[in-house]
């Protein structure tokens, strides 16, 4: 009986094994299981479509403009060379996307609708606090927080919260979105006679009505998965955070996925952030005799951090790897805003064309860059400044004077109200919309004061919620409040713009003022349409791959 001690002890060592990797391979069927739901295909052409002789001729001389919106990604605000900031200190320039604000208008306190993705996008394309319709928090792929909490391995004086066991009936991940009654941007643009076409990311739900192609958009080429190029490409360079849950998750689970109009998932020509931007230039050639809305929603900066070898070799001055690689994508994603202006100048439309131009929230603490948001504090899963404050630019010659800048705060779902005042298309009237149009205000007609009043303002409040993390700004003071810690912060932004000074204990007063408004505002608001599964505790000053410690401020994130 030898043999069978033999075994016994082979089937010991493999299961010792096995339990020690036992995260590695979850990680591993994470994979597979990624790659059995979605077979992706070869490369696919798209025929964008061209307008019809009927449809040119009908335009008339009076053209409205053509309108493109550009999202980034999780953009620091300190990414970006405008206002003497910029990735490697301001040694990686951004020149085109600077140019937008440069030639337009720089909205200098614009905020996100949230911290996170999802949210944003959400009010952007309904105009609307995302809260109005459940849109509370953001939607995740089956598995990822489960496997993003057990993978969490950061010390500290608190610990991620579960709430797997307390959910149930929870939807799935492609039916958690922005709900079909709600009336798009492209939906209000196109009966206005636009055509109107999306590109790359949509986070805004998959079934029920919910996809971009039934949402309004007459073509959609969407970011299927959410690899830049697959991980072992010779064009590409790659970056891994080890000591970052989200991205060992997204490394295993994401693909080289785009696909159209609902269609099978297929190979993207190339580095997405180029490939959108590629396609992003012939839907300006095929539309350039008619109105046209443009989507371009990048993927860029987002992780997982991968840049092509080209950008990469090109800032051969930068030293750290992970920052080299990051500030590629920076440079891509400024060289795709050029290209994409440039096609506007070649087809003649750069004068009739509105460029708006934001990024959905600032800067990840788990990318360990701590100077993404600089020189404000906090990042994205907060509502701290460097995760809402958020470039805000716009162009359109003859209708916003260069180099204007205007102080007041804007939001996210001013960009729906902006975009249709723009193509003189009617707004919804039988809801709450809460977006401002922008235009006079950055063409300088509202820029003086009514009698002996202020001056007008888009908002005289603005509003965040995330389950019990909640802030409101009003009158120039931001308080943010939470249960987890149960802790006021009260901030007087004409003072101190970047939180420095938490000043709720000597404000008695502006503390009730402002909590009667947020208490206001959350009456009008819908619970969540799905609920959070986790929350995590988020350090203010510092980034994640940084030890957590005892004093250290920090916020518990519901998600």
């Amino acid at each position: 009986m030898k043999w069978l001690g033999g075994v016994l002890a082979v089937i010991l060592v493999l299961g010792a094994g096995a339990y020690a990797f036992r995260d590695a391979l979850l990680l591993e069927y994470v994979g597979y299981m990624a790659r059995q739901r979605t077979p992706v295909g070869p490369t696919v052409d798209i025929n964008w479509n061209r307008p019809t002789v009927d449809e040119i001729g009908s335009q008339g001389e009076q053209r409205p403009p053509n309108i493109i919106l550009i999202v980034a990604d999780d953009l620091g605000w300190n990414d970006l060379t405008f206002n003497g900031g910029g990735v490697a200190e301001g040694s990686v320039p951004t020149p085109h996307i600077d140019s937008l604000a440069t030639d337009g208008v720089w909205f200098t306190n614009g905020y996100s609708a949230s911290g996170t993705c999802a949210p944003s996008r959400a009010a952007i394309m309904s105009g609307r606090y995302p809260t109005r319709f459940g849109f509370e928090f953001t939607p995740t792929p089956s598995g990822m927080p489960q496997m993003v909490a057990r993978l969490s391995r950061r010390e500290g004086p608190v610990e991620t919260i579960t709430y797997f066991d307390q959910v149930v009936d929870d939807l799935d991940y492609d039916q958690k979105g922005m709900p079909a009654d709600e009336i798009s941007l492209a939906e209000t643009l196109k009966g206005a006679g636009y055509h109107t076409v999306h590109i790359g990311k949509w986070h805004l739900g998959r079934s029920n009505g919910m996809a971009p192609h039934d949402q309004g958009f007459d073509e959609s080429l969407l970011m299927h998965s959410g690899l830049y190029l697959p991980e072992d490409d010779p064009n590409v360079v790659n970056s891994k955070q080890d000591f970052d849950p989200i991205d060992r998750f997204l490394w295993k689970a994401l693909l080289h996925a785009a696909s159209f109009n609902g269609g099978a998932a297929f190979k993207p020509r190339g580095y997405i952030t180029d490939y959108y931007t590629e396609e992003a230039v012939k839907v300006i050639e095929a539309n350039k005799e008619r109105p046209f809305f443009l989507y371009l929603a990048h993927w860029a900066p987002h992780t997982p951090l991968q840049a092509t070898k080209e950008d990469y070799d090109a800032l051969s001055h930068i030293e750290d790897h992970k920052l080299r690689v990051y500030a590629a994508m920076i440079r891509a994603l400024d060289r795709g805003v050029g290209q994409v202006l440039d096609a506007l100048r070649a087809s003649g439309l750069e004068d009739n064309t509105l460029v708006m131009f934001t990024s959905d929230n600032g800067g990840a603490h788990y990318i360990d860059i701590p100077e993404v948001n600089a020189p404000f504090r906090g990042w994205k899963i907060s509502y701290f400044e460097g995760g809402i404050h958020v470039p805000f630019f716009m162009k359109w010659p003859g209708a916003i004077p260069p180099g204007t800048q205007f102080d007041a705060p804007v939001h996210h779902f001013d960009l729906y109200a902006t975009a249709a005042a723009a193509a003189a298309a009617p707004v919804p009237t039988d809801r709450k919309m809460d977006g401002v149009n922008l235009l006079p205000f950055a063409a300088g007609a509202v820029g003086e004061a009514v009698g002996d009043g202020p001056p007008p303002t888009p908002h005289e409040n603005l509003f965040w919620r995330g389950g019990h993390y909640q802030v409101v700004i009003s009158g120039g003071w931001k308080l943010q409040r939470t249960e987890r810690p149960d802790k006021v912060w009260l901030f007087n932004l004409a003072e101190d713009p970047t939180e420095q000074a938490n000043v709720a204990d000597q404000n008695p007063a502006q503390v009730a003022r402002l909590t009667a408004l947020l208490d206001a505002h959350n009456a009008e608001q819908q619970p969540p349409a799905w609920p959070a599964t986790l929350e995590s505790p988020i350090t203010i000053d510092k980034t994640l791959a940084e030890p957590f410690e005892a004093d250290d401020e920090y916020v518990y994130w519901p998600n």
